[in-house]
């Protein structure tokens, strides 16, 4: 934060420098931003010129002191203050819009928690040449809703940035994107500073420091029949418990990169970690999907520095580039590693499964925490779960070894943290999957200097090429397996046109690159299919995606171009990985477009050798399309045969197959506006069985997408998707439907607006895990009420906090693992109904009608267990026997003088249903609810009341403090008195009663009286005051979560709160908050909270 008001005072500086800064005229220097103006008095003696200082006068005293009549000396004058007032304004001359705040908030319940907020922009010019943009946004909030507690930071923004015509500075979050190299491209978010310049018209320079926000990742995701996500990304040791920085993923589908976003290909959960592909994009088993992303790994604090230039003349370009990121290995952040840790890390090299440590530590008790005790028995060490502050307790990490790899099991997931008990060995068998170690990760860094250039021989031919050397290490704590961390990468291309003219252009280009086997990337130089072009095995990449083999590839193409119908091209490939494969590659590609006729044909022959298998993969896609004004067709044939024969067996690998695809669609209309097309695509899958190519599965897949109508008054789309796949091994079918349907309508007169959304389709529900981490006051949300009295935290005692002060808890989302295959389908629907342009009209029927508004809103989303290979089409059929998931929200409004001081009355109807499949069971809730408003103002008296009837249930498989019916009915009448200027006074009454109609069957009633007041004083001061009393009649046990849920924190018997806000504008931009609330009841004492805020707005 210090950085943050550090750029505030500056730009404040800046400004008021500006303003009172007065140079002379005489004498110009400029240097871009900065004018400096000199003033030099100069005098001639012989022709030669000496400087001021030289031949100035000098006096004892000053001329300037001297008067020159004495005759008003008896006057008296009178110094007075100026009753001019001068608006001083921070940021003047630029365009300012946000706040900062800072406040403190204390009780005696809980302890002083310190507050900040801060939201800034800035734009405009701090002169002629000098732009300024800024924002600043951070807050100590620090969780988004759904996320994960890690990387708090992650959400918070901040950048300023000064430019002119020649050179640029940004500091903050800067994002880098390097693509004049071909070993060292990459695209980084980072939070640090960018200073370039532009030399001089051809010639730049780029510096950069930062400290680096995530780290390069790709994951390969295997997609399955019927599963539209969600799909989860893991992360550089295959953990799950990832944050993906926003905006940072790159997702491909068989080479194609997709874009993200509701109505596009695809959706990401960057928290989560997890990517749903949408409706509208049905996704296959077939289908080879990757995606590239950077993942905020926080285990050390990373830094990096990038610098670099261009340099050109008229018969060349150079670029030269220097890259380091490095782990500072002494600022560990998520570990927190002893001399112990790092003896272990110094001795392991580079080798993974060397950097475990045990993670037993001693600990003192601490009730919010899982802790274990020491046993010793028939000579075997072990540890057990205690909550006995009067042993030896120690705080222990299990890691997952794997299956009957370890001595512990996991034996109980309802508390908090899980619980792991020890298991024996039978005859010397282990019998567990969990041991407690701790997976130590070692600080890495990577180090790339690059040069490249293009010569231009002449009009028609150039040499580009490029000389790279990377320095990389995967473990700075140890020097051991050192020699491996540098390697070299070159690269040249000759490129040549033999003919050029207005029309026809033939080129002819040929390519050599040489990596050696310790050269390493900062990301993913290669395609995202090259693997599969090559038909390389996995073997050959390190656990980071880098090749382990030195390897050569060499390339020459040659490019027949018409410009008035397409081209014609042809390249030739060889690559070789010394001592284990070599392989050659034919590729043609040929485009026709002419007469409204389309063809597109790409075809690719390769044949290949390693030391263990030979193939030969021949692929062929091919397209035609006619298209005219309002109507187009178009043909695909795709084939692909990929034979690959293991040398020493002589037999076909396991992953040999045929592919044949069919497909032809027609459409009508006007594309992307009126429109409507239908598809058929036919594909058939060979693989291996019994060493030969045989038919495994074949699908017949029917599509239609439409824009059936599209106004400005009425939209109706419709999207669907039928796939049928026939698996040889298996003779029944399985269907799989992708549809939605959107429909929008609104008259002519606005009166009523309807929208219509209809989707389903198949995928997974995730069986969400959660537990709760202690935080300061007013940042969680959540009790623990120990009903037990175990003194466990298990996760059925915590319930949502009603006041401030006891929410300590935060529930916090752990990695989905465990998912169940769903059909899915969502309704919603509103419907708006607003007479109001017939107030006017003549008619006394419509008249009366202006006064009513209906508003109704309904949305259901379910989640079926797919069975029996049927649609679950209808979404509002809901059976118990299938459902794992629903969310089902209706809420229908009626108004009548809708904002209005007479006779304003409103009616609300709520129903909403909803089921969540957790780890432990599901959690059923169900509210029903009628409740009836009526307002009316009688001179300076308004008048309202609320009637209220409410049925809340709650299922819970597990857990029986989750398992209640509310029935509960509530009456609230309100005199409000207006004084003058908005001021008022409010008088209420409330009398309600609830019962649990299961259970112990607990009542409550309540009755509160209420006095609250509101006075302001033309925007300068407000005073808000609330008083009030209470009550409670209640039968049960008052220290339940029942009995703290229906009497909503407060007592049984009296209870009284107060609340007092004041809000003063100290000045024109600072405003002053004090906030003060407090309760008590008959067996408590009294429970203060209050809180300061000083905001100050631009």
């Amino acid at each position: 934060m210090k950085i943050l008001h550090f750029f505030i005072l500056v730009f404040w500086a800046i400004n008021s420098l500006a303003n009172d800064i007065n140079l002379s005229n005489e004498k110009t220097i400029s240097r871009d931003s900065i004018d400096l103006k000199i003033n030099l008095t100069e005098k001639k003696l012989d022709s030669i010129y000496f400087p001021e200082f030289i031949t100035k006068e000098y006096n004892f005293l000053s001329n300037d002191l001297i008067i020159q009549s004495t005759s008003n000396l008896d006057k008296l004058y009178k110094i007075s203050k100026s009753n001019i007032t001068i608006d001083n304004s921070p940021f003047e001359g630029l365009n300012t819009n946000g706040s900062i705040s800072r406040g403190i908030t204390l009780g005696n319940n809980q302890n002083a928690v310190l507050n900040s907020e801060l939201d800034l922009q800035i734009f405009g010019k701090l002169n002629d040449k000098v732009e300024v943009t800024a924002s600043i946004q951070d807050s100590n909030i620090p969780l988004q809703d759904g996320g994960y507690s890690q990387k708090l930071d992650e959400f918070d923004q901040i950048f300023i940035e000064l430019k002119s015509e020649k050179w640029k500075i940004r500091a903050g979050d800067v994002d880098l994107n390097n693509s004049n190299t071909y070993f060292g491209k990459f695209e980084k978010r980072i939070q640090g500073l960018l200073v370039s310049a532009k030399i001089n018209e051809t010639d730049n320079a780029y510096v950069s420091g930062a400290i680096v926000k995530g780290q390069f990742k790709s994951s390969i995701i295997n997609i399955q029949d019927g599963n539209q996500g969600p799909y989860k990304l893991q992360g550089q040791q295959g953990e799950l418990y990832i944050l993906v920085v926003s905006g940072s993923e790159k997702v491909y589908a068989n080479g194609l990169l997709l874009q993200r976003g509701e109505n596009k290909d695809y959706i990401i959960n960057y928290n989560a970690g997890e990517i749903i592909f949408n409706t509208t994009y049905p996704v296959r088993s077939d289908m080879r999907v990757k995606v590239e992303y950077q993942i905020s790994d926080r285990n050390y604090s990373r830094f990096m520095a990038y610098s670099g230039g261009k340099f050109s003349t008229e018969k060349m370009d150079l670029n030269v580039m220097i890259y380091n990121e490095n782990d500072l290995k002494n600022q560990q952040l998520q570990q927190n590693l002893n001399s112990e840790n790092i003896d272990v890390l110094s001795q392991a090299g580079d080798d993974l499964e060397l950097m475990q440590s045990s993670s037993i530590i001693e600990a003192e008790f601490d009730e919010n925490r899982i802790l274990y005790k020491k046993i010793i028995e028939n000579n075997i060490e072990y540890y057990e779960f205690s909550n006995d502050p009067n042993e030896q307790l120690y705080s222990i990490k299990f890691s997952y070894v794997g299956e009957n790899k370890g001595d512990y099991a996991l034996i109980n997931t309802n508390a908090i943290s899980n619980i792991y008990e020890f298991i024996p060995q039978i005859s010397g068998d282990k019998q567990g999957d969990y041991e407690p170690v701790l997976n130590l990760i070692a600080p890495e860094k990577i180090q790339l200097a690059i040069i490249n250039g293009d010569y231009r021989i002449s009009e028609n031919s150039e040499i580009k090429f490029e000389l790279a050397n990377s320095n990389s290490d995967k473990n700075l704590f140890s020097t051991i397996n050192d020699d491996d961390n540098t390697g070299l990468a070159t690269k040249i291309e000759i490129k040549n046109s033999l003919l050029r003219n207005d029309n026809f252009e033939i080129i002819n280009k040929i390519e050599y690159k040489h990596i050696n086997k310790d050269f390493r990337s900062i990301e993913n130089n290669y395609n995202t299919e090259f693997l599969r072009d090559w038909n390389l095995d996995s073997t050959l990449l390190d656990i980071n995606n880098q090749f382990n083999k030195t390897q050569n590839q060499s390339s020459a193409e040659l490019k027949f171009l018409n410009k008035n119908i397409g081209s014609i091209d042809y390249k030739y490939q060889n690559l070789e990985f010394i001592d284990n494969f070599e392989g050659t590659r034919h590729n043609t590609v040929l485009r026709y477009d002419s007469n409204n006729i389309i063809i597109n044909s790409k075809s690719s022959f390769l044949k290949s050798k390693s030391n263990l298998i030979e193939s030969n993969f021949n692929r062929s896609y091919n397209s035609m399309s006619l298209d005219s004004n309002d109507f187009w067709t178009e043909i695909n044939l795709d084939y692909e045969d990929n034979f690959k024969k293991n040398i020493i067996t002589d037999s076909l690998t396991l992953n040999s197959h045929q592919y044949k695809s069919y497909g032809v669609k027609s459409g009508i209309g006007e594309k992307e506006k009126l429109f409507v097309e239908i598809g058929y695509n036919h594909i058939i899958n060979d693989s291996v069985v019994n060493n030969s190519i045989q038919k495994v599965n074949a699908s017949n897949n029917f599509s239609i997408n439409s824009q059936l109508i599209n106004n400005s008054n009425s939209k109706l789309s419709i999207f669907g998707n039928y796939r049928i796949l026939n698996r040889n091994s298996n003779e029944r079918k399985e269907k799989f439907l992708n549809s939605r349907i959107n429909y929008f309508k609104k008259t002519s007169d606005d009166i009523i607006k309807i929208n219509v959304l209809y989707e389903s389709n198949s995928g997974n529900l995730a069986q969400q895990e959660y537990t709760f981490i202690e935080v300061e006051p007013g940042i969680g949300n959540y009790k623990w009420i120990d009903i037990n009295e175990n003194n466990i935290q298990e996760l059925e005692e915590f319930e949502i906090a009603q006041f401030e002060d006891e929410g300590i808890y935060l529930r916090v989302l752990l990695p989905n693992q465990k998912f169940i295959k769903t059909y899915q389908n969502k309704f919603s629907q509103s419907l708006n109904i607003n007479f109001k342009s017939w107030s006017k009209d003549e008619s006394k029927f419509k008249k009366l009608l202006s006064h009513f508004q209906n508003q109704t809103q309904y949305l259901i989303q379910k989640q079926s267990d797919q069975e029996n290979n049927k649609f679950d089409l209808n979404p509002f059929k809901i059976s118990s026997n299938n459902l794992l998931g629903l969310t089902m929200n209706f809420r229908n409004s009626m108004f009548f003088n809708r904002g209005k001081e007479y006779y304003s009355t409103t009616y609300n109807f709520t129903n909403n249903r909803s089921k969540n499949s957790l780890s432990f069971g599901n959690i059923q809730n169900d509210i029903l609810s009628h409740q009836l408003t009526f307002k009316h103002k009688l001179n300076s008296i308004l008048f309202s009341s609320l009637i209220s009837m409410e049925n809340k249930k709650s299922k819970s498989d597990n857990f029986e403090s989750k398992n209640y019916t509310f029935e509960e009915i509530k009456y609230t009448p309100k005199f409000t008195y207006f004084i003058e200027n908005n001021n008022k006074i409010d008088f209420y009454y409330q009398y309600s009663k609830k019962e649990n109609l299961i259970g112990n069957f607990e009542t409550l009633t309540q009755n509160k009286l209420g006095v609250s007041s509101s006075f302001s004083n033309k925007n300068k001061l407000a005073i808000n005051g609330e008083l009030n009393y209470y009550k409670n009649k209640f039968q049960g046990n008052p220290n339940s979560i029942i009995g703290y849920i229906m009497m909503e924190g407060l007592q049984s018997g009296n209870n009284l709160t107060w609340m007092l806000n004041i809000q003063k504008k100290v000045t024109k931009y600072v405003d002053l908050n004090l906030n003060y609330f407090a309760r008590k009841s008959d067996y408590n004492s009294v429970i203060h909270n209050g809180s300061v805020q000083l905001k100050a707005n631009f």
